[in-house]
């Protein structure tokens, strides 16, 4: 879990390095080559993400609404910031 928590927070920061930094860049001042290298780095993030969902889904034994609700946190600029304050509040309740 905490190796998805880490990917979630790096694909988080990413996405939103890729809407407010390396969108202007190409659109207000006309440098693209910054949108090709955050996207490539936030793809091959929310890559991982996937592969971490996955199996922190498995290994939790999530329920598919569950699984939905990361993968949505996932789509939404900021959401990785909601998914981690919840799976961090749900972690004590989980421990035997």
């Amino acid at each position: 879990m905490k190796l998805f928590r880490f990917i979630s927070l790096a694909e988080g920061v990413s996405w939103l390095a890729l809407l407010f930094i390396a969108m202007p860049l190409k659109y207000a001042f006309g440098q693209p080559e910054a949108v090709r290298l955050l996207g490539r780095v936030h793809g091959g993030l929310f890559v991982l993400f996937i592969l971490t969902l996955a199996m922190a889904a498995t290994e939790a034994g999530w329920k598919f609404r569950q699984v939905a609700r990361a993968f949505l946190a996932s789509l939404v600029p900021f959401g990785a910031f909601w998914l981690e304050k919840r799976l961090r509040a749900e972690a004590p309740a989980s421990t035997p």
